[in-house]
């Protein structure tokens, strides 16, 4: 893992600089400076704030490149224990449809099976077809057509039979 003060450097560079956006995968753990966040966050193992740019550190080990299963959470809460969330593997723009005219993947109300298509996420011009990991029914579709998303960033609720 990275020392403090290579996470302030770091930080630091970033922050002064018109870069976008650095990630960084190093010992089993990704770091990720973004240097337009709004509000600076760190996280594992403490939250620490620092300025001017946001962290985030995971200590997971790194998924197997762009066509690796999206990642999953369960983290529901109250009535709706029974949903499942689709999350973002990767940063990248959101779409529902392989085209513009065309139908989109899946909607609200659509029954889909492990392994269907829910939509495709653009990430540097490569497109990455996200499946569904679970049997159910959409009952939420969470960012807009052509919407940026963030890695872990929730995209489909289904419902569990």
């Amino acid at each position: 893992m990275f020392k403090f003060d290579e996470l302030c450097e770091l930080i630091r560079i970033v922050g002064s600089t018109e870069v976008a956006m650095v990630e960084i995968e190093h010992a089993g753990g990704r770091l990720r400076i973004d240097g337009k966040a709004p509000a600076p966050v760190v996280s594992h193992p403490a939250p620490v704030a620092l300025a001017p740019a946001a962290v985030t550190i995971e200590a997971a080990p790194v998924a197997g490149g762009p066509q690796a299963a999206a990642p999953t959470t369960a983290e529901a809460t109250g009535a709706d224990d029974d949903l499942h969330y689709v999350v973002s593997p990767i940063v990248g723009t959101f779409y529902r449809a392989p085209n513009p005219d065309a139908d989109p993947y899946a909607k609200v109300g659509d029954d889909v099976d492990s392994g269907k298509t829910l939509c495709i996420i653009e990430a540097m011009k490569l497109m990455n077809e996200i499946e569904s990991d679970q049997s159910g029914t959409i009952v939420k579709v969470f960012p807009e057509n052509a919407q940026p998303v963030e890695f872990g960033e929730r995209l489909f609720a289904i419902r569990q039979p």
